[in-house]
């Protein structure tokens, strides 16, 4: 059965964060730490018989928290899942922290090659 890659990514990481897992955006005053992600590129599988129904979707999943020690440690847990034998993504070189002034928030990037059928 054919499955969204939105539907893989939060199932993945939804135990991760109490279910605050959101595509792109988080809702205002949500509760941290939570996850955002997006689709930031992909492959597409073409073959003779056309394009295929495996697909390629480069993810980015970004961590927010209020702690450099609990971001960094998320992110981890996020490639652990993202990476296992259920998913089977590939990260996409290591993560990235960053700080937002703005709301006192600390954050960790990674962008990961998932594998899926559309």
């Amino acid at each position: 059965m054919a499955e969204s890659i939105d539907a893989i990514v939060r199932s993945a990481l939804d135990p991760l964060v109490s279910e605050r897992v959101f595509p792109d955006v988080a809702p205002p005053g949500t509760a941290r730490p939570y996850m955002t992600y997006q689709a930031v590129g992909g492959d597409l599988a073409p073959t003779f018989d056309g394009v295929s129904t495996t697909v390629n979707a480069r993810v980015q999943v970004n961590v927010w928290s209020d702690g450099r020690v609990e971001a960094t440690a998320l992110i981890y847990q996020a490639v652990a899942v993202l990476c296992g034998d259920d998913v089977k993504g590939v990260p996409i070189g290591g993560p990235v922290s960053t700080h937002e002034e703005d709301t006192n928030l600390y954050g960790s990037r990674l962008d990961f090659s998932i594998w899926f059928s559309a």
